[in-house]
């Protein structure tokens, strides 16, 4: 059965970047990455969340860590050149991104939001991110990806 094109995956087929659309079983009960690694049979640092949250200086950023971390707040507002900054709220990530919650990719948010990049992206050759829907993900080059969405490099 031929996998849907997503809206993330038409604008990496415009740009020329080369891209895999990798299927997994959902499961509506575990939407974490925990899931989606087991599903793909990859490793959890693999597979990168995305996530969006609000600076108290510059408003909506985002930060595509590995399934294995949780982000530092602290670090994040630094990065991201504000002086604090919190998640936000799942009833604001579709109104926000045009995502859903399990189906937020980095690539094709409504609006183009600052991104950071957790640096062990760059240890693999390919990650796994979002493709922008509930049950298929992006296996794309980290590079490709930073490039792509402008994004800057989230230190470890």
């Amino acid at each position: 059965m031929p996998v849907q094109k997503t809206n993330a995956a038409r604008l990496l087929d415009a740009a020329g970047i080369e891209y895999e659309l990798v299927p997994y079983e959902v499961d509506e009960e575990h939407l974490d990455a925990g899931h989606v690694a087991a599903q793909l049979g990859e490793d959890l640092d693999r597979v990168f969340k995305t996530l969006v949250l609000r600076g108290d200086r510059t408003g909506f950023f985002v930060c595509v860590i590995p399934g294995s971390l949780e982000v530092d707040l602290k670090v994040a507002a630094r990065i991201s050149g504000n002086k604090s900054c919190e998640m936000i709220h799942v009833k604001e990530l579709l109104p926000t991104t045009g995502y859903i919650r399990g189906g937020c990719s980095p690539i094709g948010m409504k609006k183009p939001f600052p991104t950071f990049i957790h640096e062990s992206a760059l240890l693999y050759d390919t990650i796994y991110v979002s493709a922008g829907l509930r049950g298929l993900q992006i296996c794309i080059a980290p590079q490709a990806l930073i490039d792509f969405v402008g994004a800057g490099i989230y230190p470890m």
